[in-house]
């Protein structure tokens, strides 16, 4: 029979207890043959915190896990029951299998080449907009937001500061 990929629902934060969970049962229920790969997809992301950079793994998918296995009774039982599992994606109860184009987009995600670079900038820096209407102002960064990549600045307009949203590409590090 044919191993096919599968996306497991499990409580967020507990994708790699989950995982665990799923290991150590398939052993115990002797059905190893027909699980291939437990994968939760992550990626390597740069963190810059205090000028320090250090590299940390974060999950792409939060509250998914992927399961490479063979679809029985007995399997999709096994994973269902599983402490930390919430079930399958899928409809009407039925576990939907991942196309290969999808299963490849999403495995090679979690194995980027070149770590992503999060939030460079920090509170209190110097920095020069580099692009939109306010192109050559210089001012100091307020507020970063990593999350949505965009910096609140102050930029000093006619001699007073003006809080100003910017993007992470439209400003450089003076």
């Amino acid at each position: 029979m044919l191993a096919k990929w599968y996306v497991i629902n499990t409580y967020s934060g507990h994708e790699n207890k989950a995982r665990a969970n799923l290991e150590h049962r398939i052993q115990s229920m002797g059905l190893v043959p027909y699980f291939e790969s437990i994968v939760v997809p992550t990626e390597q992301v740069v963190e810059t915190k205090g000028g320090e950079k250090t590299q940390i793994e974060r999950r792409i998918f939060p509250g998914y896990v992927l399961v490479k296995m063979v679809l029985t009774d007995d399997s999709w039982s096994l994973v269902k029951n599983t402490p930390g599992v919430t079930g399958f994606v899928g409809a009407d109860n039925k576990p939907t299998a991942l196309s290969a184009a999808e299963v490849d987009r999403i495995l090679h995600t979690s194995t980027v080449e070149k770590p992503k670079a999060k939030a460079e900038f920090a509170v209190g820096d110097q920095v020069k907009v580099s692009s939109g209407p306010l192109a050559d102002f210089t001012g100091e960064v307020s507020e970063v937001n990593a999350e949505q990549s965009k910096l609140k600045v102050m930029v000093s307009i006619f001699g007073r500061d003006t809080p100003t949203e910017l993007g992470f590409e439209q400003v450089k590090r003076i």
